[in-house]
Formats: structure tokens, sequence, C-alpha cells
């Protein structure tokens, strides 16, 4: 995370909810600041740590590092679930589709592929389940992205043992389509007309109309 993305949050956090506001007590002495609890909170996203992990390097007990983590995701949730956190408006439908045109690819409305996540507190029971490959336990996160790297679809936690194929099947990605509520897309590739927006893909996806293998 870059300085001035983690800023911004740190600053909306310490202004909007009272939990990461600095306050004082009756001797006067500071409490955590909102720096030190977001920290807190983004080192145990980041890492997969316990709460116990942070507690020498910002100074947080392992309770107070575990509300820090319940407060941080849902202020995180409050504050800007509105404006990424969501899938695309029918504005942001035509904004995705005209950007994807003015970069030569018309009715393209983002990227779709497959990360994999390492699971370092992974239970040893679980292991198996979601390693391949190195060994080394990993989730997976399956995820929509933009060219402004905005992802307006993640759906995570799928054993690392599944590939890109095993985690469509069972993604949401394509249930406004199944149940005919997804907004309606019309667009002209040399001279013939659409209504099915894609996405750009690698080569695992399958050859169906809403992929478009990248070249």
């Amino acid at each position: 995370m870059n300085k001035p993305l983690f800023l911004r949050i740190v600053h909306r956090l310490s202004t909007e909810v009272p939990y990461f506001q600095a306050t004082e007590d009756a001797a006067g002495r500071r409490s955590l600041s909102p720096l030190q609890k977001c920290t807190a909170a983004i080192r145990q996203l980041a890492y997969g740590g316990g709460a116990d992990t942070v507690d020498e390097y910002v100074r947080l007990g392992e309770t107070t590092a575990r509300k820090c983590l319940h407060k941080f995701t849902a202020g995180i949730i409050h504050l800007f679930a509105d404006q990424y956190l969501r899938r695309p408006t029918p504005e942001d439908l035509d904004r995705l589709l005209r950007d994807g045109e003015e970069r030569g690819f018309p009715g393209m409305v983002g990227s779709i592929d497959c990360m994999h996540w390492e699971w370092k507190n992974c239970p040893t029971s679980w292991r198996g389940m979601y390693s391949r490959g190195t060994g080394k336990p990993t989730m997976v996160l399956e995820a929509v992205a933009s060219h402004d790297l905005w992802i307006w679809h993640a759906f995570f936690g799928a054993p690392g043992t599944m590939n890109d194929l095993n985690i469509l099947d069972q993604s949401p990605v394509f249930d406004d389509i199944v149940e005919g509520i997804a907004p309606q897309v019309n667009y002209y590739v040399n001279g013939r007309e659409y209504n099915l927006a894609y996405y750009l893909t690698d080569g695992i996806y399958p050859k169906w109309a809403t992929f478009i293998q990248s070249i």
C-alpha cells in the first residue's frame, strides 16, 4: 500500500469513526494514535498474522490489536463501500465501455484473473486442501479489475489446489446474467451488433462469448 492511500484511510477513519480519534485521559496522557491502530489492523490483514504479532512493532496488546482489526474492517465497509466495494452501476458500466473502446476493446468491461495468496497460519489439517506445487498453502482470489485498477468483483477464499476454471464454476461473477438482471450492453464490431460485454482473460479460460483471450 502506498503512503498517500494509507494516510487517506487513516484520515477518514480518524475523523469519522470515534474509535480511531485520539483522546486524553484524566491525567492528560494521550491515547493510542490513529496511525498505531490502523497500522496494527493493516499488518494483521497483510501478513495474516495473529493479534499478538504487532505488540512490539506498534506497542499494542493482543486484545487491543484484535479490536483495532474489527473496528478497521467495519469502518472501511461503512466509509468506502458505496464508492469502491460494489458492482458497477449503469453509469459505471457506460464509463468502462467507453474507456475500453478508446483503448481498442469495444465491449470490454475489465480483466479477470486469479491469484494465489499464501496462508501462513493455515491449520495443519487443512494444508493438503490448500497446497499445490510449492507445497505452501494458499487461498485464491478471483478478481475483475478495470484499467484504472478499480477491483469491482472479488471472490476470495477458494482452496489453493483449485485453478481458474474450478473457481469460475463457483464464482458469482455471472449471476446477474444467469438471473436476467444484467444491464443491457450494445456495441458494434466490424458492423456486427453484440449485446454481451466481455472480460479480457488468459488462455486457461473457456472460449465463451464473455471471454476474450488477450493477445
